[in-house]
């Protein structure tokens, strides 16, 4: 089992608790506990390093973020779980490929708890439902430790995903948990989410 410190930040503007997960990673050593950033970020659309600028389409008065983490462009806003996984993979012998399926696992997972059937798509990280996408990845490796991470959208206004094509896919519909029969709450999805995340990595979670 590997102890990792569960912060639960609330709802807080993207750009400041990006430069804390780097501050993070860089400054860590090799007996650094992991952590588990939960997080609800005001609206913003982050294109990552491979991000082509005429994948936003109309921002509009939603700021653009050129960040630096993989992929393409996405959207975070109230109503989302951002999940920052600042993990060691050397020391959990994880390979990225492997860490970016469990993921996904720990996602298809809570999406299942209510009876909802979630699932990959070859070629295209994240996690889709009835081809919608209902959670996003994005990561980045520095030196074997894990920074950014994953969106999972519990019941949230999904008109900005229409401002993008999101993760560089024209057309591609994004979808809520609540819209799917699940729930409305962030509390009621957050301790689901840490569970399944907790059983791929082998966390013992810790406050």
């Amino acid at each position: 089992m590997f102890p990792c410190v569960v912060r639960d930040l609330g709802r807080r503007p993207y750009e400041p608790v990006w430069r804390a997960m780097q501050r993070f990673t860089d400054q860590r050593g090799d007996g650094t506990p992991d952590e588990l950033w939960l997080v609800e970020h005001e609206p913003v659309f982050t294109l990552g390093q491979a991000g082509k600028p005429e994948h936003v389409l109309a921002p509009g008065d939603i700021p653009v973020i050129h960040v630096d983490r993989g992929g393409q462009v996405t959207y975070h806003g109230p109503g989302q779980i951002v999940a920052y996984p600042l993990f060691d993979l050397r020391r959990m012998k994880v390979g990225v490929k492997e860490y970016v399926c469990r993921i996904e696992q720990a996602i298809i997972d809570t999406v299942g708890e209510w009876n909802i059937h979630a699932e990959r798509k070859d070629g295209a990280p994240g996690v889709y439902v009835n081809g919608a996408k209902i959670g996003a990845l994005g990561i980045r490796v520095r030196h074997g430790c894990t920074f950014h991470g994953l969106a999972f959208n519990i019941a949230m206004d999904l008109e900005p995903f229409q401002r993008i094509n999101p993760c560089g896919y024209a057309g591609l519909q994004a979808v809520s948990l609540h819209d799917l029969g699940g729930p409305s709450s962030m509390d009621a999805v957050k301790p689901v989410l840490l569970e399944k995340l907790a059983e791929q990595f082998r966390l013992e979670p810790r406050s």
